[in-house]
């Protein structure tokens, strides 16, 4: 291993100076204490004009170093070639000037700095600049007379800002004693050179790993486990299906009339009563002293009017409705003609108040009478006890508390319609709500008693398929968070969860849960319910094993290949 160390430029004042004077780089050869079996070569470019002298020695005891010194800027001119081969080759580099040598110091600021950079460009070496020399004229004269002579000298500030434009390290040594070559200049430079031999042995220690793992026998690499299939979560349908139940007017139960009787407009109780207390007072699931709001009871009396064994016209379609209507009569004709509007804007959830405000706008053109409308719809939505402002009906707050509001009305006798006899228990439930989420419920209570009957046999079709989804995703989430020892002890059946998924027509759970058992095969194949499995569930599963029979089959020969007599260790 070896140090390469350039140095540039000459340390005494100029030509005129003694040339006997020992130079930087041989002072510190010379005097060095690890320094040893020094040589020293003339190398020039013509007779008699020496480019640079070539200094061979020993460093550190066995490592090669070698200087070549160029007291000269000349060379950057004459051998451009050889100059760049110089800076190119080196692991250090020496920039030597004297202090007292302003027009040296300019000529090389002005002509060869930016060749120097130019070739830095290209490698990373590290660069020590030493200014050399004590200042003659420390203190300049003040004679205006002498203004010529007051920058003879190279000032430290010129010096630091050379090291910045080249990135290097700046020293000053006033004169070439033991303590500026050996204590200043020499840590400085052995520190460099020890980065260097550091640097190459890194170097070289990472060229013979990569050699070696070349020629070395390598372990088998295990692949990545096939993807699970992406069970996509489906999208809530729940205001969609309730907008849907209002467009098709099915199991409604309650109608609203105009004074004059000329249109109707169905609806629903449990869904107006879900929103509001006004339709909970109006429609005698709460009573006054649950409301406590004069507001609201003055509303419901001055808008509505319950109309009991009066004889209305039928419904729209013109056929007697198979559910006894409640009639409605809505005094106020301007929020009559919005109804329709209101109650989109109520079924689709209660949240897209800026769309009713168009509409009301639109159909009543009056703005008087459209103030008063929004009002009136404000009193409806409003909270007993609380001021309903604009803001808060078109906040997120509202379709918060819209989507949650049917929980109310959840397994209580309050506005049910339909009983569900399961053994020694009964559960009540909303017919309106059943048709809207459910086709199955839909169905049967559109068709006739045998068909209901049917439907009633065959459980599975009652299954709604987004609950069903749920517990599909529900399913898969437990298994995934279930870490490999818990998996391997649990007395749950895989095996037995697929065959269920099978029969109940969930083809996104049961591929799922064969991908399961094929990445988890370790585990699942020493389980007496792995022979449980079908051939096409078998042979499934071996074709997506994870890990493959053949990784283990590489695995066992690079086992027995590191435990054979053969291999040694490289290291010990």
């Amino acid at each position: 291993m070896s140090v390469n160390i350039a140095a540039f430029g000459n340390e005494r004042d100029g030509p005129s100076e003694d040339n006997q004077q020992p130079s930087l780089i041989w002072s510190y050869l010379r005097r060095s204490a690890l320094i040893s079996d020094i040589d020293c070569s003339l190398s020039a470019s013509q007779v008699g004009n020496p480019a640079f002298t070539e200094y061979q020695a020993s460093v550190f005891g066995n490592v090669r170093l070698v200087v070549r010194d160029c007291p000269v800027w000349d060379i950057f001119d004459s051998d451009w070639y050889t100059s760049r081969r110089l800076i190119g080759g080196a692991d250090i580099i020496v920039i030597k000037y004297s202090v007292n040598d302003k027009t040296s110091f300019q000529e090389l600021k002005d002509s060869y700095v930016s060749m120097i950079k130019k070739t830095l460009n290209h490698c990373s070496v590290p660069v020590i600049i030493s200014a050399i020399g004590a200042r003659k004229n420390g203190v300049p004269c003040t004679c205006p007379l002498c203004t010529s002579d007051r920058r003879s000298c190279v000032t430290t500030a010129e010096g630091v800002q050379l090291a910045k434009e080249l990135g290097a390290t700046y020293l000053e040594l006033h004169t070439l004693n033991d303590f500026y070559i050996q204590k200043y200049f020499g840590g400085v430079l052995e520190y460099f050179m020890i980065q260097s031999l550091n640097q190459k042995s890194s170097e070289k220690m990472k060229k013979r790993k990569k050699l070696q793992k070349c020629h070395r026998v390598q372990p088998p690499q295990l692949e990545q486990p096939e993807k699970m299939p992406i069970l996509k979560g489906e999208a809530s349908h729940y205001n969609a299906d309730l907008h849907n139940l209002l467009c098709c007017c099915q199991c409604a139960d309650v109608a609203f009339y105009p004074e004059d009787f000329s249109t109707v407009v169905e609806a629903h109780k449990v869904i107006l009563c879900s929103v509001s207390h006004l339709f909970m007072l109006l429609f005698e699931v709460k009573t006054p002293a649950d409301i406590c709001d004069t507001s609201i009871m003055q509303t419901a009396q001055s808008l509505f009017t319950v109309e009991v064994d009066a004889a209305f016209p039928l419904a729209p379609r013109g056929i007697p409705p198979c559910i006894p209507l409640l009639r409605v009569v809505v005094k106020d004709s301007a929020f009559c003609s919005c109804l329709p509007d209101i109650l989109h804007f109520i079924y689709s959830g209660a949240f897209q108040w800026e769309r009713l405000e168009e509409d009301i706008k639109k159909k009543v053109k009056d703005p008087e009478k459209t103030e008063n409308v929004l009002e009136k719809v404000k009193c409806i939505l409003k909270t007993p006890g609380k001021l309903n402002t604009t803001k808060d009906c078109r906040s997120q707050q509202m379709k918060r508390l819209y989507n949650t509001s049917l929980r109310l009305f959840f397994n209580t006798p309050v506005l049910a319609d339909v009983i569900f006899k399961i053994q020694d228990a009964t559960v009540p439930a909303h017919r309106a709500v059943l048709v809207a989420r459910c086709e199955v419920m839909a169905a049967m209570f559109n068709a006739g008693i045998l068909q209901a009957m049917s439907l009633l046999i065959c459980a599975e079709m009652y299954q709604v398929m987004r609950l069903q989804h749920i517990c599909e995703l529900y399913i898969i989430t437990q298994l995934q968070s279930m870490p490999s020892r818990e998996l391997a002890s649990t007395s749950l059946s895989i095996v037995s969860l697929l065959k269920k998924a099978k029969f109940h027509n969930s083809d996104c759970l049961s591929t799922w849960l064969l991908h399961f058992i094929a990445t988890n095969y370790l585990i699942f194949s020493q389980k007496p319910e792995f022979q449980d499995l079908s051939v096409e569930e078998r042979n499934f599963v071996e074709m997506h094993r994870w890990p493959s029979n053949l990784y283990l089959k590489q695995l066992a020969d690079y086992r027995n290949y590191i435990h054979s007599q053969k291999w040694h260790c490289t290291v010990m």
